[in-house]
């Protein structure tokens, strides 16, 4: 009997047991020695110091023919004269390709070039949405027997008291009242000129000639009566028109431009850019214009600031002393207008613009860059090199004012001349 396991006893050879068994002890012939891998041959080493090739194995089923290249027994290395790249041309990882660096010159010239060109956008847009807001209603060609043009640049600034678009309770608000129509209720000569701006105010109780006109609605020409009346009569009787030929036929100054803005105009301005800060002499109230203020320094909202230009009855002076108040404080409200902070930020730009010009009425010639001048002079009359003044009085007849000819009339050839104003007011 076998002891050994199947497969390893000697019957494999034949049926009698006495095969080539390959078993222990068996005395058939030994096993087949191991078989020797076919030999495969180092490459030979690099020279002149070169990185050594990674060893090469040999395989019998599929691989015995060619033995395996990892791609580094070429002795090529980064940074040699292949331009510092593998044999594909592909440069190590987390290295730029060459000739591929972020040029930043072009970079820089195209980002500016888009800056300007949205600026310039912004700019011509504001500039066409803030021309079409205005309100050219003014036609100074109805305007007949116009004195001659002189230097600089005349305006008439025309404060009204034009209730229009106000709702019953902001009329109560301002204290404005519900009258009819409108009025002037501060009348003003800015002149532009090369030594500084001259603000002169024309108080409403002037004593004036209605001249012959033409009617700005009917065209029909009213003849001359040697009629002499208020100055804000003229306004009341035909209009715009009517008061700059009354103003041209009692000074023999030539108005470039009118500027007029209604009671709404002038507080949602003042609101808009904040308040206007204003130091004020002397304590005062008065119950028609709704002015309750203390002395000192103070900032004024748009309701305060109306009430204070609208106040006459508080003062002995009565109109004089009004007019001194609304130079100044409009000279106070143009210089905190024109500031970078108001005019770069559109924040504040576009509602100051947008509640000056709602109410804003001009004459049809005038443009926004005229408009812009008026205001930077506007400034520029406290600024420094500026003047502001009263329109020199001689006296008074049956409450109205009456002008001394004298000086206004050296008055206006300073102006038409564009020289330095000397002529001051004593009122």
């Amino acid at each position: 009997m076998n002891d050994w396991p199947d497969g390893w006893s000697g019957d494999r050879g034949n049926a009698n047991g006495n095969g080539r068994g390959y078993g222990r002890g068996s005395s058939g012939a030994p096993p087949e020695g191991p078989r020797v891998m076919r030999h495969v041959q180092r490459p030979a080493p690099p020279q002149h110091g070169g990185v050594p090739p990674q060893q090469s194995r040999g395989y019998d089923e599929g691989y015995d023919q060619q033995a395996y290249d990892s791609g580094y027994n070429t002795g090529q290395v980064y940074g040699s004269p292949g331009g510092g790249q593998g044999g594909d041309g592909v440069p190590p990882q987390g290295q730029p390709y060459p000739g591929h660096a972020p040029n930043w010159r072009r970079r820089l010239k195209i980002g500016s070039l888009t800056l300007v060109v949205v600026l310039l956008a912004v700019t011509i847009g504001t500039y066409f949405w803030a021309d079409s807001k205005l309100k050219r209603e003014v036609d100074l060609s109805k305007v007949i027997e116009r004195p001659g043009a002189g230097e600089g640049t005349n305006y008439l600034i025309v404060g009204s008291d034009s209730r229009d678009g106000m709702s019953a309770e902001e009329k109560k608000k301002l204290h404005t009242g519900s009258a009819e129509g409108k009025r002037t209720d501060s009348m003003m000569i800015l002149h532009d000129g090369s030594n500084g701006p001259t603000l002169i105010s024309l108080p409403r109780d002037s004593d004036v000639e209605i001249p012959s006109f033409v009617g700005s609605e009917s065209g029909k020409t009213f003849p001359a009566k040697g009629r002499h009346t208020k100055l804000n009569a003229a306004y009341a009787e035909d209009g715009p028109e009517l008061l700059v030929r009354t103003v041209e036929h009692n000074t023999g100054l030539r108005i470039d431009h009118y500027v007029e803005i209604g009671f709404a105009g002038f507080a949602n301005i003042v609101d808009a850019i904040g308040g206007v800060e204003i130091d004020i002499p002397k304590a005062f109230k008065d119950k028609n214009s709704g002015a309750d203020f203390q002395a000192g320094k103070q900032t004024l909202d748009g309701e305060q600031s109306l009430a204070f230009v609208r106040t006459r009855y508080a003062f002995a002076g009565s109109d004089l002393d009004r007019t001194k108040n609304q130079q100044k404080f409009l000279a106070a409200l143009a210089s905190q207008t024109a500031t970078p902070g108001t005019i770069l930020n559109p924040f504040k730009l576009y509602p100051t613009m947008g509640a000056g010009l709602d109410t804003l009425i001009v004459d049809e010639d005038m443009s926004l860059w005229s408009l812009g001048q008026m205001f930077f002079a506007m400034k520029g009359v406290t600024g420094g090199g500026g003047t502001s003044m009263n329109m020199p009085i001689s006296g008074s007849s049956g409450g109205n004012l009456v002008w001394d000819k004298a000086k206004v009339k050296q008055l206006v050839q300073q102006l038409k001349n564009d020289e330095k104003v000397t002529v001051t007011s004593d009122r």
